[in-house]
């Protein structure tokens, strides 16, 4: 049995809106009968989007993060909602816009904020992953079409097919402590939900000072090596997707003309070294 699958890619996304918009497109004012009831103009987007920025000047980047349905195959709505909730073969997840008045505990059962609440209505609403323009034959839902970086991938295989290629794609899901089994993958999620240490080698001859290429960076916790890399030929050099828990690391500093260097840096957001100068043997 073949499945729909949503796969997002964080480092693409810029956060023009243009899929929070599709959405209100298609569904603001529209009923689909079977489906969904009309979705509110305001204060109830089906799809939303949370900014991070990382580090500080003058080494930094931002990253966002797109939220939607799930569409979980052990679906926290459904233990919630029951037959007020219906689980697709094609995993699609669909709340019953009759069975769900009325019934905010639904919206609040999702541990992603997902389900959202229509005041006017009384009726909790998800992102139906456009259900019935597949049922239409449309080979994707529209936020793929309306997204001009490339961010979304609408993929319908079998589950081993899909587990398979996160593994290979190291592919994510957001809160997988919950045992929810989201159909949503993300890749690159690092950029949203780790940290980063970086830094910029110089040293001063002559009294000049100059960028250090080609130095050795090591990142050490304890006795532990957890990654290695070079300077560039701007002397800066960066290493990603660390923990933010608040842990003490080590950056060792090597470079064959110059003596070794040791910091020490505590990591719960990402860090900017700034210079670290070394000096010539």
């Amino acid at each position: 049995m073949e499945k729909w699958n949503l796969i997002i890619d964080v480092e693409r996304c810029e956060g023009c809106n243009n899929c929070i918009l599709s959405a209100k497109d298609e569904h603001t004012g529209n009923e689909f009968p079977g489906y969904s009831a009309p979705a509110p103009a305001e204060n109830a987007d089906l799809i939303t989007i949370s900014r991070k920025v990382r580090g500080t000047a003058p080494v930094l980047d931002t990253a966002y993060l797109i939220r939607l349905c799930n569409h979980c195959d052990d679906a926290p709505c459904k233990r919630v909602g029951g037959d007020a909730i219906r689980k697709r073969d094609d995993g699609i997840v669909l709340i019953d816009p009759v069975k769900a008045k009325g019934r905010r505990d639904i919206a609040e059962s999702c541990p992603y904020g997902a389900i959202v609440w229509n005041e006017e209505l009384e009726l909790p609403q998800n992102w139906i992953f456009d259900a019935h323009l597949l049922d239409q034959e449309w080979s994707e839902p529209r936020v793929v079409q309306s997204c001009p970086t490339g961010v979304f991938e609408a993929v319908k295989t079998s589950d081993d097919d899909m587990q398979r290629r996160a593994a290979d794609e190291e592919l994510e899901v957001l809160l997988p402590e919950t045992g929810a089994r989201p159909r949503v993958y993300y890749k690159n999620l690092y950029r949203y939900d780790k940290c980063f240490v970086a830094g910029t080698v110089v040293r001063s001859e002559n009294g000049v000072e100059d960028c250090v290429a080609n130095a050795s960076v090591v990142l050490m916790r304890g006795a532990e090596e957890l990654s290695r890399t070079q300077t560039d030929e701007f002397g800066e050099f960066k290493i990603d997707r660390l923990s933010a828990d608040g842990g003490a690391y080590e950056v060792r500093i090597a470079h064959p003309k110059c003596k070794p260097v040791s910091v020490e840096v505590q990591v719960s957001d990402s860090v900017y070294l700034g210079a670290i100068e070394l000096e010539s043997t």
